[in-house]
């Protein structure tokens, strides 16, 4: 039977969570790195021993560890991240410029064929690649250098390239998302970018239907249908079927339309999971109640699912890094919250439990399934 590895960042180390395909009783190891920010921790699909992780402070800086033994044990591996050529800037919230600086790595994403390739999305809004398991690193720097960059502004989380979705089997097309500047697509391996924002609307901005400047939250695909992506934004739940070339909003019924993660269940294209919050400035569940919505239909119609979450007094929120699933039948799905809770659902989301609870604040949920 397989087994399921659940990867827990928080604010104060990270934590490996591992079961049976049951996925009804947890093991629970960690925190390695104790004290220290781990915005992202992920295990290559090529190698199920192969696990990296973004591990920063604002004392020490940002070190990426590497495990080869899943999570067993760790190493440090090439932390030399600086971006390409002279310096250049870019715009800050006020419109005056702004210097790129290198500050963390927000979001690791492995390659679906090689353990060593990983591309990493960092704040200040760059894109870095490692090919050979984290020795060495190279700014991928075409996104950055965009005749838009200097017009990029940072989100209240800072200016972070938090997504990367990787095509699943053209491997020349990428594409990531920027906090505050949207999604940008490469078909030719991050040679040359261009938005891919059509559609976006964002009353936040001077002109709302820009061809950049928008605050995507976070996208998720299938990958039996790569052309088709779905979107959490600031304000609006969006999809597209025309890799990005337009967008649809596809909010329907959701109690708000804010949220912050979204992903799609292993096994149904169509079938994608949210949790909406409060507002853009009240970053918890409407009306205290913890809901995770779910659409069959790829989107419009939705339907809260709730058994076993907290229905009153719950204002935790869910970051953009923050939910899973896995690849068993039926779908499991994972997520964790800024109370320190880790949520299980071995059924497609239609009852939940707590795995774990009191970590710190979770950053990041990656659920890897183990032969």
């Amino acid at each position: 039977m397989s087994r399921v590895r659940v990867l827990v960042g928080t604010r104060k180390g990270a934590f490996v969570l591992t079961s049976d395909g049951q996925r009804q009783h947890w093991d629970v190891r960690g925190p390695h790195f104790g004290g220290w920010e781990i915005y992202h921790i992920t295990g290559s699909p090529a190698d199920p021993a192969r696990l990296y992780a973004s591990q920063s402070t604002g004392w020490f800086g940002q070190l990426i560890q590497r495990s080869d033994d899943g999570g067993v044990t760790w190493q440090p591996v090439g932390n030399e991240f600086s971006y390409d050529g002279v310096p250049g800037t870019h715009q800050w919230y006020d419109g005056s410029p702004h210097p790129w600086e290198f500050a963390r790595v927000w979001h690791l994403e492995p390659s679906l064929t090689d353990p060593d390739t990983v591309l990493a999305g960092v704040e200040d809004a760059a894109l870095f690649r490692t090919v050979d398991g984290g020795h060495t690193w190279q700014e991928l720097s075409g996104l950055r250098d965009h005749d838009s960059g200097s017009s990029w502004q940072p989100g209240a989380g800072g200016m972070c390239l938090h997504t990367i979705v990787q095509h699943p089997t053209d491997a020349g097309r990428i594409f990531v998302a920027i906090s505050a500047a949207g999604v940008f697509r490469t078909d030719d391996a991050a040679k040359t970018w261009r938005p891919v924002n059509r559609g976006l609307r964002s009353e936040q901005i001077p002109d709302p239907t820009a061809e950049v400047g928008h605050c995507v939250h976070r996208l998720a695909m299938h990958p039996s249908r790569p052309n088709a992506l779905f979107m959490q934004k600031h304000w609006d739940v969006m999809r597209t079927d025309d890799a990005g070339e337009s967008w649809q909003e596809i909010s329907g019924d959701l109690p708000t339309d804010f949220g912050f993660v979204i992903d799609v269940h292993a096994h149904e294209p169509d079938t994608i999971y949210v949790i909406p919050i409060t507002s853009d400035s009240e970053h918890y569940p409407p009306e205290g109640r913890l809901r995770v919505y779910r659409s069959r239909t790829g989107g419009h119609h939705w339907e809260p699912l709730t058994s076993g979450l907290p229905q009153r007094d719950c204002y935790v929120n869910v970051l953009r890094d923050a939910m899973a699933v896995d690849s068993l039948d039926p779908c499991g799905v994972y997520f964790g919250t800024t109370g320190g809770q880790v949520y299980a659902s071995a059924d497609a989301g239609n009852t939940w439990a707590t795995i774990v609870r009191d970590l710190p604040s979770v950053l990041s949920v990656q659920a890897q399934t183990l032969p």
